[in-house]
């Protein structure tokens, strides 16, 4: 039990000590310039802080959160494509522009 919590001890120290120097030199200031671009382009793409403010937000109110989630339940009701109205007319339509551009020399 004490060899582990000495080698966590001891790492963290030794972990801290290699950051103190490694962020001083050329390659460690390119790291974390890399580093943080890539933590920006990830955070941007996916949109971090907006799900972040979203979950923090349901956490606060989870009564709101189980009403939303019933009402996205009951408008998103499941069923395919073809039970809509006008489905066939679309479709065939579709169809005749496909086959308008077949028949068209590129």
């Amino acid at each position: 039990m004490y060899w582990y919590l000495l080698k966590t001890i001891l790492s963290s120290v030794i972990g801290s000590s290699f950051y103190d120097w490694f962020k001083d030199t050329r390659f460690g200031v390119w790291f974390q310039n890399t580093l943080d671009d890539l933590m920006d382009y990830v955070t941007e793409k996916y949109d971090i802080d907006l799900a972040k403010k979203e979950e923090k937000w349901f956490n606060q109110y989870p009564g709101l959160k189980d009403r939303i989630d019933a009402l996205e339940e009951m408008a998103h009701f499941k069923c395919g494509i073809e039970e809509f109205d006008g489905y066939n007319d679309i479709d065939n339509r579709i169809k005749k522009l496909e086959e308008s551009n077949r028949a068209k020399p590129k």
